[in-house]
């Protein structure tokens, strides 16, 4: 089964290639703190209206150079964040 990740684009200064940075929450085994790791992925990117700051999804497959080793699946996809502000502007448009 292939991994499916969520990340920001970074960077878009390669031909065909972006970098992305997918953020990783997990607990400490011993002090039970809430620990942030990121990561950075070189992702293949057929589509140029990317850019940086944009949250996109990627997908593992074969190889495709050395270190890169995923896929652009989708590049609509909406961070918490941005769900929250526009749900809050939706309301306050309403009233």
């Amino acid at each position: 089964m292939a991994k499916i990740l969520t990340g920001k684009v970074i960077s878009i200064k390669m031909n065909k290639t972006i970098v992305v940075t997918v953020e990783r929450k997990f607990r400490h085994a011993l002090y039970h703190k809430v620990i942030v790791r990121n990561k950075k992925y070189k992702a293949h990117n057929e589509n140029p209206k990317i850019k940086v700051g944009d949250m996109v999804e990627i997908k593992e497959t074969r190889p495709i150079s050395r270190e890169k080793h995923f896929i652009v699946i989708n590049n609509e996809v909406e961070s918490p964040k941005l769900k929250a502000e526009s749900a809050k502007t939706k309301v306050e448009n309403s009233k």
